[in-house]
């Protein structure tokens, strides 16, 4: 559901000129049909897929963006290491940005809200300049070990490495098709949670965003698709919060604390689990926000300017309304309340 109203900021607007090199990587493992591929490649592609997902999702997501478990200081480095090899910048960058999607998710400030459209979610807002810097203040406890900082800065630098090794130890076609596609396919799998899974999917928690719960995009992404039980309670180092929701990141994790890597990992309480369910295609304060702005927009049009200082704009009356809902949603029947 897109504000149609919104009026991008030059600094939200797509930067083709800075971007050419990160669309250009989406063509590499067309190259496919070039080099040719062998069943071991294609083996290396799946590997270095999962592996990479659950550095991003176990590591940079669960780690560092919401502190969902602890781990000492060189396992942290190794893992933020690890999280580098996906192409998908810094540490402290990722998390960063991270922190504040949830600070203002769904409202004007997000970064990557699928109500701005859907391909800014899903890839724009990563090309333009507005984000294309760390948001130290974001992530302040992070950011006060050096060589996470400099791991921040010199975020190419694994990657490279990764790419040489792949292509010494299969060559051109290993290289193509194991490291770019794998590649490819982990940002767009990555991505689908900032797009789809605000937009498509199952509700069970009421929530101030659109998120929403996914079982297939959970199978891709190694648990992230249940992103409406992550809204509810983001602390979590498990996202799926039932035993027939699959997490392979938690488990991952779970048996990384066994063997002492990790400890302390985080899950809801039980209070949480029960607390602000809501009966699946029922309206809660996050669906009522999105479609009372999508409402004002299209009566308005294209002269509603949606910033935030543009005075009693249809951003301003969704926060008015959407405080008025979330009174009422506490009596709404379809809420049940913690037992």
């Amino acid at each position: 559901m897109r504000i149609h109203a919104y009026e991008r900021p030059l600094d939200e607007r797509v930067n083709l000129a800075k971007n050419i090199h990160y669309l250009a990587i989406h063509l590499v493992p067309f190259a496919a049909f070039l080099t040719g591929f062998t069943q071991r490649d294609v083996i290396l592609c799946i590997a270095l897929y999962c592996v990479r997902m659950f550095f991003i999702t176990g590591v940079y997501h669960r780690y560092f963006a919401h502190r969902s478990y602890k781990m000492g200081r060189a396992m942290q480095f190794v893992m933020a290491v690890g999280g580098t090899t996906a192409v998908q910048k810094g540490p402290l960058w990722w998390a960063g940005h991270h922190r504040h999607h949830h600070k203002y998710s769904d409202q004007v400030e997000d970064g990557h809200s699928p109500m701005k459209g859907f391909f800014w979610s899903h890839m724009g807002w990563i090309m333009c300049d507005k984000f294309q810097e760390t948001p130290i203040d974001s992530i302040k406890d992070f950011a006060k070990f050096p060589e996470l900082r400099w791991l921040d800065r010199y975020h190419w630098v694994p990657p490279t490495l990764l790419g040489v090794l792949v292509f010494a130890w299969g060559g051109w076609s290993a290289l193509v098709v194991g490291f770019f596609l794998s590649t490819v396919i982990c940002w767009h799998c990555t991505y689908f949670i900032n797009s789809l899974t605000h937009l498509f999917g199952r509700r069970r928690y009421a929530t101030t965003d659109t998120s929403r719960n996914s079982f297939i995009l959970s199978l891709l992404t190694f648990g992230e698709g249940w992103h409406n039980n992550h809204h509810h309670y983001r602390s979590s180092a498990n996202q799926g919060f039932f035993w027939w929701e699959i997490d392979i990141s938690y488990y991952i994790l779970k048996a990384l604390s066994w063997v002492r890597l990790v400890s302390d990992l985080r899950v809801p309480p039980a209070h949480v689990l029960a607390a602000n369910r809501i009966r699946d295609g029922h309206a809660d304060l996050g669906m009522f926000q999105a479609n009372w702005a999508k409402t004002v927009a299209s009566s308005h049009g294209a002269r509603c300017h949606a910033t935030p200082q543009s005075g009693p704009d249809h951003w301003a009356l969704r926060s008015t309304i959407g405080y008025a809902a979330s009174l009422t949603v506490q009596h709404d029947r379809f809420v049940k309340k913690p037992t």
